[in-house]
């Protein structure tokens, strides 16, 4: 393991391009830059456009919200997989979306902020919290379960 990149600069991380770290390729990236990483913690910015597959009428729907948060699950574990242990991206797979609250929907030209903290790692499985923010607002909570 690289000692140095166990916690790296949030300077480090905000240069990587976010597709070096996700299965996902365009048009499904629902992310723009990781901006903070640790080994339990990591978030992600995104700036809606209009034309994202997951908009319609000028809104980011609840399903892309959640795809959003499973790919900062997944840029946690391509910077893990890359950075720290020198592996390929392998994809990951939800097990399960629990108590997800939708609270309103980002519009085109917002830039939403995604924090997601592992609360458990055990056998290859990660279950986290994740909150979806608009500045201070909070837009989405959910606990989500991610399987490599």
């Amino acid at each position: 393991m690289h000692g140095e990149l166990v916690n790296p600069t949030d300077e480090f991380v905000q240069g990587i391009d976010i597709h070096t770290l996700l299965p996902q390729q365009e048009p499904f990236v629902l992310i723009d830059k990781m901006m903070h990483f640790s080994t339990d913690e990591v978030q992600t910015q995104l700036c809606i456009r209009e034309d994202c597959m997951f908009v319609s009428q000028g809104t980011l729907s609840a399903s892309g919200m959640l795809e959003n948060i499973a790919q900062t699950c997944a840029a946690r574990i391509g910077f893990i997989s890359r950075y720290i242990f020198n592996n390929d991206i392998k994809p990951g797979v939800i097990g399960a979306i629990r108590n997800a609250t939708i609270n309103s929907l980002p519009k085109v030209g917002d830039t939403i902020t995604t924090e997601v903290i592992i609360r458990e790692e055990v056998f290859g499985m990660s279950l986290a919290e994740a909150t979806v923010k608009l500045g201070e607002k909070t837009l989405a909570t959910t606990e989500i379960k991610i399987a490599i």
